[in-house]
């Protein structure tokens, strides 16, 4: 489920691009390469945010590739709030998604520093956080010619802030254990989340096959409660229960149920 907009370009783009060498991107203890002109650093402070405190400053630096100062340089700053992609086969594709939302073009003072105070470490969308990583990136990238089609003159830099996430948890009763071909089995139950934080909205996916994330979901009610139901099919081997709560810093949850489907071949 990847979610693909303009601000996603300068991620993936970022990320692709790197994973191949075509972009600098020196560690804080790295040298430049003998052909990089720039070298681009960011940081935050704090390194971690909780549910109680969400807010980071982002400050970074450009210099020169003889360490000094690099003033006037634009520095494109993204949030990445990046998701496990779903890859049962083992395919060879990108194991992260990503949603990005752009932060600004600070341009750096004398000292080649920039600096974007007070930033909010969340998920600004409405889009599901079934699958979402704890570990939000801050992005920084300097192109010098402003053109993401030329990437050989690229300098990107990144750091990941760890948003530390309340548990919660998913309680359920299933309406049969042993099912066939053509029953519907019914799942109903509760989600419990945080003291204070309202589970209405959460997202309840129900699993029976193991090629396919969900094959039902629904959204759980003000109380926490919610109900499923799906007609088994001859080939439903895997039951499991997932909970994705619209808050970042709530971890969802996730329940095996004790389903056997007799339809399915014996050995």
């Amino acid at each position: 489920m990847p979610r693909k907009s303009l601000p996603t370009r300068l991620a993936a783009t970022a990320a692709l691009l790197l994973a191949v060498g075509t972009l600098s991107a020196p560690t804080a203890s790295a040298a430049p390469s003998p052909g990089d002109a720039y070298v681009l650093k960011v940081t935050t402070d704090p390194a971690a945010t909780t549910s109680a405190d969400r807010r980071v400053d982002v400050t970074g630096t450009v210099t020169k590739a003889d360490g000094t100062p690099a003033p006037n340089i634009p520095v494109t700053v993204q949030e990445v709030v990046r998701f496990t992609t779903w890859n049962p086969w083992g395919d060879p594709i990108d194991p992260t998604y990503y949603e990005p939302r752009d932060l600004g073009t600070p341009v750096t003072d004398a000292n080649g520093k920039f600096t974007i105070p007070d930033v909010a470490i969340d998920h600004t969308t409405g889009s599901s956080l079934l699958n979402v990583q704890q570990g939000v990136e801050i992005t920084a990238l300097y192109d010098v010619d402003g053109d993401l089609d030329t990437p050989q003159d690229g300098y990107y830099a990144d750091t990941t802030v760890t948003a530390n996430a309340q548990s919660s948890s998913v309680s359920y009763r299933v309406s049969k254990k042993k099912v066939k071909s053509g029953d519907v089995l019914v799942v109903t139950g509760k989600v419990t989340l945080p003291k204070g934080v309202q589970p209405a909205g959460t997202e309840v996916f129900l699993q029976t096959y193991w090629e396919q994330e969900y094959d039902v979901k629904t959204v759980a009610t003000y109380g926490g409660s919610f109900v499923l139901s799906v007609r088994v099919t001859g080939y439903d081997d895997t039951f499991v229960l997932r909970t994705a709560p619209r808050d970042l810093y709530v971890a969802g949850a996730e329940r095996q149920l004790p389903v056997t489907n007799t339809s399915l071949p014996r050995g």
